[in-house]
């Protein structure tokens, strides 16, 4: 059964930090490439960073870049999002997912996603 469990969110003062990890089972971690996306309430669900199978090439989106890292270890079929320097508009519910490229869709279940919080 295929299963990715986030871990790692909480409470955390504007400009800290926060990792979160994202615990893959069931499913072969180093043929899928991988990405965390988050979800704000009333807002669209927005992709924030994806790593390939081998972790050589990242991709993340304009809000978080420079200031979030995407990171995976296939050994520990775990993946990892360190944040730091957080805003008042990074609070979210965070998921990871998987896809067969890096540009395709996710495919599969979604986990159950983890709550960043940010106060100001």
């Amino acid at each position: 059964q295929v299963q990715l469990v986030e871990s790692g969110g909480g409470l955390v003062q504007a400009g800290g930090s926060l990792r979160l990890s994202c615990a893959a089972s069931g499913f072969t971690l180093y043929t899928y490439v991988m990405s965390w996306c988050r979800q704000a309430p009333g807002k669209e669900r927005e992709l924030v960073a994806t790593i390939t199978n081998n972790g050589g090439s990242v991709i993340y989106a304009d809000s978080v870049k420079g200031r979030f890292t995407i990171s995976r270890d296939n050994v520990k079929n775990t993946v990892y999002l360190q944040m730091d320097s957080l805003r008042p508009k990074d609070p979210a519910v965070y998921y990871c997912n998987r896809r067969r490229s890096i540009w395709g869709p996710p495919v599969g279940s979604w986990g159950q996603g983890n709550r960043v919080t940010v106060s100001s």
